[in-house]
């Protein structure tokens, strides 16, 4: 894993304790640590990314993503659901970077991803439109499990565009398949 940039300027750490270690990693890297592709990856780099507890990302929209040519064609915005997916995306790359930074990895990264579980309290203030960098943040809550609870948020400039709770599985299952079908 290529780690772009380290940096011990995190978020404010309590007195006496040290700021956690940030890094980044940029879009190759991402796809080391997610199992999505093109047209479904929506994240485009991550940053202040302390792994396990919180991180921030970047999706730059662009007039190419497949889905405006049939979401509003004559008056472009990007899906709210596709907004959720860049923040739960972020959410994955906060999740592994605690594993692929331990340095302890069996197999490939993007096979710890888990499932988007529950989105609720989602609120979209602001819609996101083609040339927008939209900036995501995670903060990743307590564990319920095998679940885990995230706030998100989404914003272009100092406009907040969405903002809510995930709750995020921390492992990946096989589904069980019925006898007969493929």
């Amino acid at each position: 894993m290529t780690v772009i940039q380290e940096r011990s300027a995190a978020p404010a750490a309590p007195a006496g304790k040290p700021a956690p270690k940030t890094f980044s990693y940029s879009s190759d890297d991402i796809k080391r640590m997610l199992p999505h592709r093109w047209p479904m990856l929506m994240i485009d780099r991550a940053h202040d990314v302390v792994p396990g507890v919180s991180g921030r990302g970047v999706k730059n929209v662009s007039v190419n993503e497949p889905f405006f040519a049939g979401h509003y064609p004559d008056h472009s915005i990007m899906p709210g659901v596709m907004i959720v997916e860049a923040m739960a995306q972020l959410v994955a790359v906060v999740y592994v970077a605690e594993v692929v930074e331990s340095g302890v990895v069996s197999g490939e990264p993007s096979e710890g991803v888990g499932y988007l579980g529950s989105i609720s309290s989602m609120k979209f203030s602001r819609l996101v439109v083609p040339g927008d960098q939209l900036k995501l943040e995670a903060k990743l809550g307590q564990r319920l499990g095998g679940l885990r609870q995230v706030s998100v948020r989404a914003t272009v400039g100092s406009e907040t565009a969405a903002s809510g709770s995930l709750i995020v599985t921390t492992e990946r299952k096989p589904q069980a398949r019925s006898a007969g079908r493929p």
